[in-house]
C-alpha cells in the first residue's frame, strides 16, 4: 500500500490524539496523626502519574517438550506519582506520616495499634482530560479509581550544588488492590467517582 496522508488523516488520530499533560490526580489520605491530607493541594503538586496497566499473567503448560500458554490470574502493578516539593514540605510530610502510620521507624509496628488495612488504605482517582480541558464539553475522556491504595516507598530527594533553576521532586510508589474504570464525560468540579461497572 502506498503512502497516502489523506488516508491517515481520515483513519488515524481523527480526534487529534490524547495528550499526556492533561490529567489530574485526586489523592485521598487516611485520617491519622500527622497527616493533614490536603487533597486539593496535592492535585496541583502531583506533576506526573500513569493510567494504570492491565495485566493477565500467562501460565505455561508443558506437553511433550512443548509449552502452550493459557490465561492465568490478573495482577495489578505498583503505581507511581512524581510530586513537586514546596518549602513547607507539607505533602512529603503527609506521605512520610502515612508510611509511619503503617509501620513506625523504631518499634516496627503499626502506629494505629491495630494494623488494620482499613486504617491506612484509601481510594485514589486519576483523570485524563480532553484538549478542551476540565469543565468543557470534552471533559474527562478516561478515568480510573485505584481501590485500596497505600504508599510503599517515598523516594529520596537528590541535593546537589550543581542543580540550579529547578524544583525538587520526589516519587511515591503505591500498592493497591485493583482498579475500576470510571464513566467518561463532562467533568463536574467535584470530580465524583462514577464507576462504569465491571469490564
Amino acid at each position: 500500500m502506498g503512502f497516502n496522508i489523506d488516508s491517515f488523516k481520515a483513519n488515524g488520530l481523527i480526534n487529534g490524539g490524547a495528550r499526556p499533560s492533561l490529567f489530574k490526580v485526586i489523592m485521598q489520605f487516611p485520617a491519622a496523626p500527622g497527616i493533614e491530607g490536603d487533597g486539593e493541594r496535592a492535585s496541583f503538586l502531583i506533576r506526573a502519574a500513569q493510567l494504570p496497566a492491565s495485566t493477565v499473567d500467562p501460565v505455561d503448560v508443558p506437553y511433550f517438550g512443548r509449552k502452550i500458554k493459557i490465561a492465568g490470574d490478573r495482577t495489578f502493578a505498583d503505581w507511581t506519582i512524581t510530586v513537586m516539593n514546596d518549602e513547607d514540605f507539607k505533602l512529603r510530610n503527609d506521605f512520610e506520616a502515612w508510611l509511619n502510620w503503617i509501620n513506625t521507624h523504631v518499634s516496627n509496628r503499626s502506629a494505629s495499634g491495630t494494623g488494620s488495612p482499613e486504617s491506612y488504605k484509601v481510594d485514589i482517582q486519576v483523570y485524563q482530560f480532553g484538549k478542551a480541558g476540565p469543565g468543557d464539553d470534552a471533559g474527562v475522556i478516561r478515568s480510573y479509581n485505584l481501590v485500596g491504595a497505600f504508599p510503599t516507598t517515598v523516594d529520596a530527594i537528590s541535593l546537589d550544588w550543581d542543580t540550579t533553576n529547578t524544583i525538587e521532586t520526589f516519587d511515591v510508589t503505591f500498592a493497591y488492590d485493583y482498579w475500576e474504570p470510571m464513566v467518561a464525560g463532562p467533568s463536574p468540579s467535584s470530580y465524583p467517582v462514577q464507576l462504569a461497572g465491571d469490564i
